[in-house]
This record gives structure tokens, sequence and C-alpha cells, in this order.
């Protein structure tokens, strides 16, 4: 059974501002994201073997992403046992552990995301401590988005994958998972992962950038954390169905040469991988 741990709602009026301005920029002027709860589950749907999937709130006024945590709730209510609502609390909101605790207590959400890229706050600001414990007490993983992405605003200097180390060293029982490897900086992603427990990394949204994602899995392998690999997306911006077929077409790249394959049971165990096991959501 394949279970997407990244996926994403949003309506037009959850994005605006430099967000909106900049995916147009990269994506073309056509782009609006629009992902209501009925195409989120219609998506799912057409997957045969989809047991379910992890739905992302984002606070993140900064750079005008904004899905409210109330909204994921609203959705992943419908079906308990297999959508897991996260929700966002921008860091330098006040008392954002306050926040969490209220989320978590009146909405049910299971995990919370975090994007220093998006809501422009670094890891390690000693302000944030708090909200990292409070996770760690109520027994919620956190999602990283702690790489790059296309907002010119987003700072670069606070997203990168290596930042996590402190974190994961000082609050050692907070699983986390970084995204899509952390890309550019896979190497990092997979030094944190590999000499920290309870961090783990997706493979989403690297689809469509498969020489990238044939080098991360690979160096993961090397690094011997394929059993830390979880299956994601990014959807709306990419599909289970996209995301399966870019992984088991990898190999392709290769045909002919001497370069390393991905072995048949690391993609096996990707696309296998129980993840609410494995984050403790259920």
């Amino acid at each position: 059974m394949i279970f997407d741990c990244h996926t994403h709602l949003a309506q037009p009026e959850h994005i605006s501002g430099p967000f909106l301005a900049d995916a147009r920029r990269a994506w073309g002027d056509s782009f609006a994201m629009k992902c209501t709860p009925e195409d989120h589950k219609n998506a799912l749907d057409k997957v045969e073997n989809c047991s379910g999937a992890i739905v992302l709130a984002l606070d993140a006024p900064s750079t005008g992403f904004n899905v409210p945590n109330e909204y994921v709730a609203q959705y992943v209510q419908g079906n308990p046992t297999r959508l897991f609502g996260f929700a966002s609390i921008d860091p330098q909101r006040e008392e954002p552990e306050r926040l969490l605790e209220a989320a978590v207590k009146e909405y049910k959400l299971k995990g919370l995301k975090l994007a220093p890229f998006y809501q422009d706050f670094h890891p390690l600001d000693r302000h944030c401590c708090p909200l990292y414990a409070k996770a760690q007490q109520l027994r919620l993983p956190i999602m990283w988005h702690q790489g790059t992405s296309f907002v010119q605003k987003g700072p670069l200097e606070k997203s990168r994958p290596v930042y996590l180390d402190p974190v994961a060293r000082s609050f050692p029982d907070l699983k986390m998972i970084i995204a899509h490897m952390g890309h550019p900086w896979m190497g990092e992603t997979i030094s944190v992962v590999r000499k920290n427990p309870n961090v783990y990394t997706d493979i989403s949204a690297l689809g469509r950038r498969p020489w990238q994602m044939y080098n991360g899995l690979i160096e993961a392998i090397e690094y011997g954390i394929e059993d830390k690999l979880l299956f994601g997306t990014d959807f709306p911006f990419f599909t289970i169905e996209e995301t399966i077929e870019s992984l088991q077409n990898l190999n392709h790249l290769v045909e002919g040469t001497n370069l390393p394959r991905i072995p048949d049971r690391v993609i096996d165990k990707i696309l296998s991988k129980n993840t609410p096991e494995v984050l403790g959501l259920r």
C-alpha cells in the first residue's frame, strides 16, 4: 500500500503576495494553486493501492502562503483513519507553542509543518525552542521544508538542512521529516538523517528532476539510510502516479553505463513504507 506523506490543500484565497507572483514567474502566468478537498480525495481514490496521506497546513504570512489549520482539519476529520492533518504555526507569532497545543486539542491535528524558507525564521532561533519542546511533548512529528524554492523573498541562508542537526540533538524524541530530501543540499540531509534516529526524509517534488533524484537515492543507499526514505509527492504540484513512474524509471538514466543502479528492494521499501506507523500517527 502506498502512503503519500506530503500533500497540500489550497484555495485561490490562500495564495497571495510574493508566493503567487513568483509562482507565475516560475510556472507560467496561468498558475493558480487550487486543490479543493474534493480534488484531493479524487486524486487519492484514483490510486487503487493508496492507503492515505498527510495533508499540510501552512502559516507563512511572510511570503503569502496561508492554508489555515481549520481548513485542513475540516477535511481530514471526514476520514481520520486515512488522512492525517498537520498544523502549521509561524514561530514568530506570540506564544506559538500555545497556538500549536490549541490546534491539536481543538482540531485533532497530528503533526506540525514548518518552513523557514516561506516563514522567514532560522531553525536555531532561540524563540523557536518552546515550539519544538511542545511538539516533542505532544508526540507530534515535524515536517520541514528545509531546502530551496522559487520564491525570491525566501531566505536560502536559513534553509540548509544541517541546521536541523542541533534541533534533533536537543530534542532527541522529536520525530522530524526533511521534505524533498532538502534539495539541493541532499548530502546535508542524508548526514542529518544518518546520525539522528528520529529524523527521516521524503522524496516529494523530485520526480521531474530525475538526475537529482537518482543521485540523492544513490547517496542515501551509500550512507545506509534507505530505511528512512518516505514516499511523498507534493500534491497538487505532482501526483502519486507521476512520482511512482519517475521512481521506477530512474535506472533508465544509467542503462549502458557503469554507474550504479538503484536496487529494486530500495524502490519497493519506499513504495510500501507504513509511514503512519513510522511517525506514530495512529
